[in-house]
């Protein structure tokens, strides 16, 4: 009997580690990393948690987040928390749109699926955030705020609107244009940024981006390919905001529980920043007690005026997400971060930054919690390209000069590593007490509103003499374009043959036009054709699309 038990004892054993097994695996780290300094990484901005209220082990938790201060974000023990994000409202509170379920919900973690969204209030943006109404059914909400005033919550599957943040919420659902590509991983999961225009940017669980002239009208997809990281991750949860320098964006491996940062320009095109964004371990309060959350999910920010990230904002568990089941002392719950702030920068140079530049003047702003004359430490401060300053190298300061309060600091042309690559300076340094300092800035020469033009595969008709194709170009840019090159290939009997070639008149932003053009080239009618679209072929960053095509009977 003992021997049974025994047995039975072991396979249990074995069969948690490979539960745990399968929601993790360790990733390798790229060697390079190992030379960040820091505040090279996104992750070397989390800072300890204010204490608020009172230090308690009497709350459910394994042992690995007790004793912890329940007044941070929101829980309770009646509801399983996750996701969501905060705004502040017009009334001066912060509003917390965050989803849960019961705690004695008969599938425990897993009845996710039939969570309901809560509206919770703050004065705090800390919190703790207390239920006010309930918005309604839904998981993974996202708020924000459209051009017009009007409040969105989005939700797996559609979105909730209200005319105010207390006014009633009416569910409705997006409507998608893939537009000729496909959609990678389904449409869940999304995170949304408002443009210069008060147009909307958005990024789905798979990568792509889309574009909406609205924020509620019809979302356009404009990438063929995911823009995350190239590398081995199960990716998921990407949040995408945008500052008054760039867009950001991250996105979590959960099964390697590390996730990436990426920066952009216009939104389309990212470039991938070394480090990890977060990871297991960055919880810890003012008082040095630490709360080893299992696992970190559904990163969103709260941003200021600016647009900077001021807070993280997670959803964390305990456990595995299996082993919490009903009327367990296992459960999860919103949790905010407090992050550094990067300082405002502006490059004071007029002519583009390179190779012959003497000298970088960078002008530090003042802020009612900071004053860039006495709050920095000068000597420490590196400027450049992020694979630079990032890895400890840069431009060193030369000289500072006052201007009112503001800051101006001169660079030395040496070392700033700036290529036609980038499109933000960075600053990394320490302030006068050690702490972390950092700020973007945009650099002369870079245009940072511009056309975004994308076409969508050719209608394909047969007649005697060749083909007559329609082509369906749009511009999802902020700016309207110029006359533009446009080429169709296609790949016949292993080569590549240029179709046709034409024009694309200009367009203002949103416009889009149907251009017809004739081809001497001839196609079969029950054949597919793997077609490539070019505009601005002779560009250094032409616009590419491939598809296959049947021509039309």
């Amino acid at each position: 009997m003992k021997h049974k038990n025994f047995i039975i004892h072991l396979i249990v054993f074995v069969l948690l580690i490979g539960q745990v097994q399968a929601q993790v695996k360790e990733r390798e780290r790229p060697v390079a990393w190992d030379s960040l300094v820091y505040g090279g990484r996104f992750m070397d901005r989390f800072l300890p948690m204010p204490v608020q209220g009172q230090l308690t082990t009497d709350t459910w938790g394994a042992k690995n987040v007790i004793p912890r201060y329940v007044d941070n974000g929101i829980e309770d023990n009646v509801n399983s928390y996750w996701g969501g994000n905060a705004v502040l409202g017009d009334d001066n509170k912060y509003h917390l749109f965050v989803c849960g379920w019961p705690e004695n919900s008969p599938k425990g973690h897993m009845y996710w699926s039939k969570s309901t969204v809560f509206h919770a209030v703050s004065q705090n943006s800390f919190g703790p955030y207390k239920i006010v109404e309930t918005v309604g059914k839904g998981h993974n909400p996202e708020v924000y705020r459209l051009k017009d005033n009007r409040y969105v919550v989005y939700v797996i599957g559609g979105y909730y609107i209200s005319d105010a943040i207390y006014e009633p919420w009416k569910y409705n659902k997006f409507e998608f244009n893939k537009r000729d590509r496909k959609i990678i991983e389904g449409l869940s999961n999304l995170s949304f940024a408002q443009r210069e225009d008060g147009s909307y940017l958005m990024v789905c669980r798979g990568g792509g981006i889309w574009f909406s002239k609205t924020g509620v009208s019809p979302y356009n997809q404009v990438t063929e390919k995911r823009v995350y990281p190239p590398v081995e991750g199960e990716f998921e949860d990407p949040l995408v905001w945008k500052t008054n320098i760039q867009y950001h964006m991250i996105v979590n491996d959960w099964l390697g529980r590390i996730a990436y940062s990426l920066r952009s320009k216009d939104g389309v095109t990212w470039k991938v920043d070394p480090g990890e964004a977060y990871m297991p371990g960055i919880s810890k309060y003012e008082d040095g007690t630490k709360v080893d959350w299992f696992k970190y999910e559904r990163i969103k920010v709260l941003q200021d005026k600016y647009g900077r990230a001021t807070q993280a904002h997670f959803a964390v568990i305990d456990t595995i997400k299996w082993h919490d089941l009903e009327n367990d002392n296992h459960s999860s719950k919103h949790i905010v971060i407090p992050l550094t702030v990067g300082r405002l920068a502006t490059v004071l140079n007029k002519k583009k930054i390179g190779a012959k530049t003497k000298a970088v003047q960078v002008k530090i702003t003042a802020e009612p919690d900071f004053n860039p004359h006495t709050d920095m430490d000068i000597a420490s401060l590196r400027f450049g390209a992020t694979e630079a300053v990032n890895f400890g190298k840069g431009a060193k300061v030369t000289k500072t000069e006052k201007m009112g309060d503001d800051l101006i600091i001169t660079f030395d042309g040496e070392g700033h590593g700036l290529t036609e690559s980038n499109f933000a300076g960075k600053i990394i340094g320490k302030t006068n007490k050690g702490s972390l300092l950092f700020a973007y800035t945009r650099l002369p020469g870079v245009d940072y509103v511009t056309p975004i033009l994308s076409a969508r595969l050719p209608k394909i008709k047969p007649t005697p003499k060749g083909a007559d194709l329609t082509v369906e170009v749009q511009n999802f840019g902020q700016a309207a374009s110029k006359k533009s090159k446009i080429r169709i290939i296609c790949s016949k009997e292993g080569k590549d043959i240029e179709i046709v070639n034409g024009t694309v008149p200009k367009l203002l932003p949103f416009e889009k036009t149907g251009l017809y053009l004739k081809s001497k080239v001839s196609f079969d009618k029950d054949k597919t054709y793997k077609i490539k679209v070019i505009i601005n072929p002779n560009s250094p960053n032409p616009i590419l699309l491939h598809g296959e095509v049947m021509p039309m009977p």
